[in-house]
């Protein structure tokens, strides 16, 4: 199935529509995030009432709660064989294999935060399949059920506090292997990454990644566009990742890190984070979806704050550009996914600006560019 098929599956099967102008605009909103709202009762599956993970627990109620674009979202309550009561976030996607990748990748990906910085996300308890016949409609339905946390406000409002949490992540974690990569498949979205490999060379994993997402919207390049983004990923992540320092630290990465993504827990006024799609990075890679504008992420004081808790890679000089280049994975992530939006064009404009930077000799030779 591909991408676009994937993407048109999960709205039809849940119902829901992309806002162009909230996910894929060209200037921040100025409104508030939506607060995430209780709806009306989600029929639990048995296969998510075997996951609770507290034997004995009985369920309350389960309703659904926010949405997703990609499938459906719902807050369950349960009661404890104590007698007190606890709340579950629970996702589910009927997409099939593909569900299960993001599904799985999600759970791994909130595992490894976790274990790193556990306050920023919420506790992943389970993942699994539903059983019941009607979860099959259009393939498999896969669950996620992690801790409740309810959303006060997206993004934080304080830029120096959610920095701080952002940039401690990167400076504690450790990869596994001392190299670049993840264990397992995540996903930007519907859209699986390339980060189920080690690499030693931190430019050799953000040209697959960056590669791979060319890959899936190359039929949308004609010829002298796809020769401009074969310059970028032969010229430029090689002239400008490469002289990064030798012993470069892969850091672990949230790697969606939009605005809502991002919340401050009602409960504790603490900032954190969830969706995400993770993999041992350049601590800057994160930034890196902050530079588009439609970010509320994006305004200085966030990416003021999180330079002043882990100061640019040298060097230092070229921050600016490695992170419009780290830029170009999210935006033709976006592109992908969210028809009608212009971030393709906004890829495209961004990669004549590198090339004519660091290959500007050959960008020439690419032909008419229209």
């Amino acid at each position: 199935m591909s991408p676009a098929t994937n993407h048109d599956a999960a709205l039809a099967a849940d119902g829901l529509e992309i806002d162009v102008d909230r996910h894929g605009g060209e200037t921040a909103p100025t409104e508030p995030v939506p607060k995430p709202q209780l709806g009306a009762a989600f029929e639990l599956d048995d296969a998510v009432l075997a996951a609770l993970p507290t034997p004995g627990s009985k369920l309350v109620a389960a309703r659904h709660y926010a949405r997703s674009l990609w499938g459906q979202t719902a807050k369950v309550t349960t009661e404890l064989p104590d007698g007190t009561t606890e709340h579950y976030f629970l996702k589910t996607v009927r997409l099939g294999e593909t569900g299960r990748v993001m599904i799985t990748g999600e759970f791994a990906s909130l595992q490894a935060l976790h274990a790193v910085s556990p306050t920023l996300v919420p506790v992943p308890h389970a993942w699994g399949v539903c059983t019941s016949p009607s979860s099959h409609n259009n393939g498999p339905t896969h669950f996620l059920l992690t801790q409740f946390r309810e959303v006060a406000a997206q993004p934080p409002p304080n830029a120096d506090a959610f920095a701080a949490l952002v940039a401690a992540l990167h400076a504690r974690s450790r990869s596994p292997t001392g190299k670049f990569g993840f264990h397992t498949t995540t996903c930007h979205g519907t859209l699986a990454q390339a980060t189920a490999r080690w690499e030693a060379s931190w430019a050799v994993l953000f040209r697959a990644m960056l590669a791979r997402m060319l890959d899936l919207d190359e039929p949308a390049w004609p010829p002298a566009w796809r020769r401009v983004a074969a310059l970028v990923l032969d010229r430029v992540v090689p002239r400008l990742l490469g002289v990064l320092p030798a012993d470069l630290k892969p850091c672990l990465v949230h790697g969606d890190l939009w605005d809502e993504n991002t919340a401050v827990d009602a409960a504790d006024g603490e900032p954190f984070v969830f969706d995400p799609g993770s993999c041992y990075a350049h601590n800057e890679y994160e930034i890196g979806d902050w530079y588009a504008a439609r970010h509320r992420l994006s305004k200085a004081e966030y990416v003021e704050s999180y330079k002043r808790y882990f100061p640019p890679t040298e060097p230092k000089e070229e921050w600016d550009d490695r992170n419009l280049l780290y830029s170009l994975r999210f935006d033709l992530g976006a592109a992908i996914m969210i028809p009608g939006c212009n971030l393709r064009q906004v890829v495209r404009r961004n990669m004549v600006i590198l090339c004519q930077k660091f290959c500007p000799e050959v960008l020439a030779e690419c032909g008419q560019l229209e």
